[in-house]
């Protein structure tokens, strides 16, 4: 029986600057410009920047799978760091908390992501790695996303608001 995995890390290096990374990652709302399934966000609340505690909705595609997901942002470190946590939905009930870290190298930045599962059912554990088999390796496409991250922050960075 096929299950996921319960945590993964994939990093990459990229020619945009810190600061330019830091833009595009720190406005959730230009996630769709280069996540491969996550591809829209809008803040909750009345939130309009990444700070401890805001909140956005994030929706996603997968195949022939959408769903969305609440998130709250729990740190905001120095325009180096961001770690957001998802809730699932009532009848799911899955949580999984993301970071993304941002370290200047020679030439640019690398970007380490990474995420950790809270809470999975056992039951969409095993529904969800039989209907999105490409959930059961994500290094891969994050991986690929990252690199689009930088892609994007080095042709158009725009200043994040983080207050």
């Amino acid at each position: 029986m096929n299950r996921l995995p319960r945590h993964c890390e994939v990093e990459v290096d990229v020619v945009a600057s810190p600061s330019a990374v830091w833009a595009v990652l720190a406005d959730v709302t230009r996630i769709g410009e280069w996540s491969h399934e996550c591809y829209g966000a809008r803040w909750l609340d009345g939130a309009t920047a990444a700070t401890p505690g805001a909140r956005f909705r994030g929706t996603n595609r997968a195949g022939g799978s959408r769903w969305a997901r609440v998130c709250e942002i729990l740190a905001v470190e120095d325009a180096r760091e961001l770690r957001w946590r998802t809730f699932g939905s009532p009848v799911l009930r899955d949580g999984t908390e993301w970071w993304v870290r941002l370290t200047e190298v020679d030439g640019g930045t690398r970007i380490r992501q990474g995420y950790r599962v809270l809470t999975l059912p056992v039951l969409a554990d095993v529904l969800i790695a039989a209907l999105l088999p490409a959930h059961r390796d994500r290094r891969g496409a994050l991986a690929d996303d990252l690199r689009r991250l930088g892609d994007v922050a080095a042709r158009n960075p725009v200043p994040a608001r983080v207050n």
